[in-house]
């Protein structure tokens, strides 16, 4: 059967004006801040597939378990034919899902969505392979801005996985699971990972390995705006750090300036200066709880349909409905 594989790309004439405003606004904070969506180009992917193999990074082994364990009952229960899958990276774990969708005999369409072209066009090329007939629909975008863009569909499941809900703020929070709401039919189920609250030192673990990939990762964003923005940063110049903040129950990661410097941003008309040890937020990783999860879901207006955790319980995968 020839495959059907569609691509679309959101706004790219106005990507890099929207690149130059974020970074603006960003960096001219008093605690200099970059979205974390920008350390994912190809390099970034990479370099995150790289994480995800480490030791110490619990969060991928911990909701590959879930999924393989429970993709048919999670596809028997939806009745899904049709996976939408947000932040889709390579759709290493979502394979469980299109899997047992396959077996099931329901499998339609897969809608992968990411910021990064080259993972979205790899991941359609291969899954057409192991899938005769399936149809993908491809969006590249970003979730913050293009949601609207998603294809209408029945019997969909959305997927939000690897924890990158805690990559949002809590009004972002808030405001991304209205979105998703608004978009869902009473025929649909969101699925989302959502890493767990848990000691101190597994926690920094995860985002400190002792091989320095996570750093490298870090960095990486620099590396994307000195390309994307014709800036100057020197990503050497610059330390990882991460720490758990507890107030907050979340992971952040900083940058660390290693000494005075000043960066030119062309692309950004900006010019800025960091004091020596001055720090750069890069990203915050929430950690959550169950009534965390249900509190959210509720106040967007879904209900907690059911909630799976691994054996350490160290990483939870929710399975949510419209209310109503």
């Amino acid at each position: 059967m020839t495959a059907e594989i569609t691509i679309e790309r959101c706004e790219p004439d106005g990507a890099p004006r929207s690149l130059a405003d974020e970074v603006r606004d960003g960096l001219s904070r008093e605690l200099k801040e970059l979205p974390p969506k920008y350390f994912y180009d190809e390099r970034g992917s990479q370099l995150f597939d790289a994480i995800t193999m480490l030791p110490e990074y619990y969060p991928t082994r911990c909701e590959r378990e879930i999924l393989n364990r429970r993709a048919p009952e999670i596809v028997a229960e939806t009745g899904a034919g049709e996976l939408v899958e947000l932040g889709s990276g390579t759709a290493s774990k979502t394979r469980a899902l299109l899997y047992a969708m396959a077996g099931a005999g329901t499998l339609r369409r897969y809608v992968p969505f990411d910021v990064d072209p080259s993972v979205v066009e790899a991941c359609a090329a291969e899954l057409t392979e192991l899938y005769p007939g399936l149809a993908v629909h491809g969006v590249v975008g970003d979730f913050g801005r293009d949601l609207g863009r998603i294809p209408d569909g029945d019997g969909r499941l959305f997927a939000f996985l690897g924890g990158t809900i805690g990559n949002l703020y809590p009004a972002e929070r808030a405001e991304f699971l209205e979105r998703i709401a608004g978009l869902m039919t009473r025929d649909d189920r969101l699925l989302i990972g959502t890493d767990l609250v848990k000691d101190r030192a597994v926690l920094e673990a995860a985002y400190n390995d002792s091989a320095g990939v996570t750093a490298e990762f870090n960095r990486n964003v620099l590396r994307v705006l000195n390309e994307s923005l014709d800036a100057d940063f020197d990503p050497a110049a610059f330390e990882h750090v991460a720490f758990f903040d507890e107030a907050n129950s979340w992971i952040e990661m900083r940058l660390r300036s290693k000494g005075a410097q000043t960066v030119r941003i062309e692309g950004a008309e900006l010019e800025i200066t960091f004091e020596d040890g001055e720090e750069l937020r890069t990203e915050i990783s929430a950690k959550f709880t169950r009534d965390a999860v249900d509190r959210e879901l509720r106040a967007a207006g879904m209900r907690l349909d059911d909630f799976h955790t691994d054996d350490g319980g160290l990483f939870g995968l929710a399975v949510a409905s419209l209310t109503g």
